[in-house]
């Protein structure tokens, strides 16, 4: 099954004023289901944009999306897919479990069952014992994965996540790396990631999708085949070999 199928998609912001803007010319994307792919590219060239389209939060100039076989638009309605930002975007007054919670909470989920799914999320991003604080009692890497711990308590099949390490350290921006694709192998999620990082989008990914400066289109794809993610890979001549051919491809 495929989780996103984007088809001849451009957007204008401003359309037919003094001050429009082409932010994506012409993109065609697939993103199989189960399958890691991240969007790189220079600043501005509609990385985030095109994420905001696949969770329709805008609407395209022309061309199509469609998510789990859906239109955009309704699969947003049928919450097809969980979000993550750079930010975690937590709320302050609710304690850990119940910013989890939220999700279900807009779908009237049963108070019970939204305690248990939380209790479940948290579990699987290594924060069962934190479900009773609150967030500013939090470290930054620690309320990101509670964030990803909301985007997943709906058990989407598909995960966008928008720079969502780029505000950390390196050491916790590497380990979360690896939950992050541990906890993708364990609910079988296919996710969409925007990053500026060529490391983290090789390491992460299936496929990296190298986007050219605005208006963006997608000029190079690249799968990545690894065995395993780890820290041998990381040192591996493999790694490196992804890792140029990416750089070489945002270059070009």
């Amino acid at each position: 099954m495929t989780a996103v199928s984007i088809a001849g998609v451009t957007k204008v912001f401003n359309q037919g004023r003094p001050d429009e803007v082409t932010a994506l010319s012409d993109v065609d994307l697939t993103v199989d289901s189960g399958q890691f792919v991240s969007l790189i590219g220079p600043s501005g060239c509609g990385k985030s944009t095109l994420l905001r389209l696949i969770a329709d939060l805008i609407a395209p100039s022309s061309g199509t999306v469609t998510v789990a076989g859906k239109p955009a638009g309704q699969a947003r309605r049928d919450q097809e897919y969980g979000i993550a930002f750079q930010q975690a975007g937590l709320f302050e007054w609710r304690t850990v479990r119940r910013n989890v919670e939220l999700p279900l909470e807009l779908r009237r989920i049963p108070r019970q069952q939204r305690r248990e799914r939380a209790e479940e999320m948290l579990a699987l991003v290594g924060l069962a014992e934190f479900g009773g604080h609150y967030p500013a009692q939090l470290s930054g890497g620690m309320q990101q994965r509670v964030a990803i711990a909301r985007a997943l308590a709906v058990h989407p099949n598909l995960l966008l996540m928008d720079e969502p390490f780029g505000a950390l350290d390196e050491m916790t921006r590497e380990r979360l790396q690896t939950e992050l694709l541990q906890i993708c192998a364990t609910t079988g999620t296919s996710t969409v990631f925007v990053t500026h990082s060529i490391s983290e989008a090789v390491f992460l990914s299936d496929k990296v999708v190298v986007m050219s400066a605005r208006p963006g289109r997608i000029t190079t794809t690249i799968d990545v085949n690894f065995e395993r993610r780890d820290e041998a890979t990381r040192q591996s001549a493999e790694y490196f070999e992804v890792v140029t051919a990416v750089r070489k491809a945002l270059r070009s």
